[in-house]
């Protein structure tokens, strides 16, 4: 390519040598920013639409344009585009591709807008459709765990903290905490959306344009609610990025909360849950093995998505208005956020309703611990007793029953006696895992029926 060539960019009338070859690669966003082509067509089509209503475009000018513009996106979806370095990203692209099939009135395009406004109109279209798949795989994998929730309403198992056991509480019970956790993060993606789905474009390079354009008009058209306030900040910021990725962030927190109970109750130690061998992958020299990758890899990436939001906080942290070129370091971060979320709960949604429960092993587990030691304190607080003083007692019955191995609803009666004698013989009615679950019945608890009007609940709202 020659010099003059080179020069012969949208912005290179000013410049009197070509860029740096190194500089232009170094410079270039097409390798990766490619991917909002069919948004970025969507936003010329209805600036077009708009500069014909304005009197700046012919009725025929607009219609060159448009049609030109499906021409090209065909070609993109058939893979039949070249997408050039020296036209440095997606827009300049485009602009050339439609210049060079319609001739002079591609050029006019352009008229009243920048690639500042362009770029930031692109980006939250994009992430606005990506946003609508997302909430479609989250409602998926909520729809899945209500599913097993309801299935396992009566499955009992140890409730841990500080990974001891705690108290008895039922598996639909511990899923239907997942749910809650992922119906918050629903909750911070909707937000997400509603505050990004403002129009930039118009804002120009960073103080609008001196041509009548309709702002309105072309927000109606894009499907925003309404156009930006702000030209500078509209160009400049990426706080919806931002947010984006910290809901990612949270999210796979929270399957990565997920994916560590996954791999703990899978293993030979917990033996509480089995997953298909779909989801599983082998040892190229334990040939016993069975490791559940899909989880892991889960809980790997959650780091990877935490960096992606430290980088666009970084990269916007000391930037004065309005646009800078850093922002062209917006778009790895936040594709690949989107790419990994979507992988993570397209992942979760498929295997959560496949996991089968050994229920046998969640109860003789629930069985140990001393997991009933709570409701023989509140036992002995309704015969009358002060709360601390039944701690005491039931703090030393446990004792007991380190010392000769037993639980506490294996003791006699005269052995629990022998710490109070308030305990009676309806003690039992609370020391075993059933009466434990059951008891618990307040909205929110543990009891099967409540598990279950929690599903009902939960599937109403979703």
């Amino acid at each position: 390519m020659s010099e003059q060539d080179q020069t012969a960019k949208p912005w290179g009338g000013r410049f009197s040598e070509a860029t740096d070859a190194f500089v232009e690669r170094f410079t270039a966003s097409i390798g990766f920013d490619w991917r909002l082509y069919h948004h970025d067509i969507n936003g010329s089509i209805a600036h077009a639409t708009m500069l014909e209503k304005v009197g700046v475009l012919s009725s025929a000018e607009k219609d060159q344009i448009i049609t030109g513009l499906e021409e090209i996106r065909a070609d993109i979806d058939a893979g039949n585009f070249n997408w050039s370095v020296t036209l440095e990203d997606v827009h300049m692209n485009i602009e050339a591709a439609l210049t060079e099939k319609i001739g002079i009135t591609g050029k006019k395009l352009h008229t009243g807008r920048s690639r500042n406004d362009q770029v930031a109109t692109d980006i939250r279209l994009y992430l606005r459709d990506e946003i609508d798949t997302i909430a479609g795989e989250l409602k998926r994998l909520q729809h899945g765990i209500l599913q097993v929730a309801e299935r396992e309403a009566e499955t009992i198992m140890p409730g841990f903290t500080h990974l001891q056991t705690a108290q008895p509480v039922t598996f639909g019970h511990h899923l239907l905490a997942w749910f809650e956790m992922l119906t918050r993060d629903a909750g911070r993606l909707a937000d997400c959306r509603a505050r990004l789905n403002q129009s930039p474009l118009g804002a120009a390079a960073l103080a609008g344009t001196t041509y009548p354009i309709d702002r309105a008009m072309t927000a109606e058209l894009l499907g925003f609610d309404k156009p930006t306030n702000n030209s500078l900040d509209s160009v400049s910021d990426r706080d919806f990025a931002i947010e984006f990725c910290a809901f990612a962030s949270i999210l796979l927190t929270h399957l990565s909360r997920a994916s560590e109970e996954l791999v703990l109750w899978t293993s030979a130690q917990f033996n509480f849950i089995d997953l298909p061998d779909r989801f599983c992958t082998g040892s190229s020299i334990m040939p016993q093995k069975k490791n559940p990758d899909v989880p892991e890899l889960v809980r790997g990436k959650t780091g990877r998505v935490n960096g992606h939001l430290i980088s666009l906080l970084t990269l916007m942290k000391s930037q004065p208005l309005a646009y800078n070129k850093d922002n062209q370091e917006d778009k790895e971060p936040l594709f690949d956020a989107i790419d990994t979320v979507k992988d993570c709960l397209r992942a979760f949604a498929d295997m959560v309703p496949a996991i089968t429960s050994r229920k046998e092993n969640m109860y003789e587990a629930a069985r140990r611990g001393f997991s009933t030691a709570t409701d023989l304190a509140d036992y002995l607080v309704r015969k009358g007793m002060p709360f601390r003083d039944a701690h005491e007692v039931v703090g030393k019955s446990v004792a007991y029953g380190i010392d000769t191995g037993k639980d506490l609803s294996e003791m006699s009666l005269e052995e629990l006696q022998q710490f109070s004698d308030t305990i009676a013989a309806d003690v039992f009615e609370v020391l075993t895992l059933e009466g434990s679950v059951a008891a618990r019945n307040h909205t929110g608890g543990t009891a099967p029926e409540q598990v279950k009007a929690a599903v009902a609940r939960a599937l109403d709202q979703l």
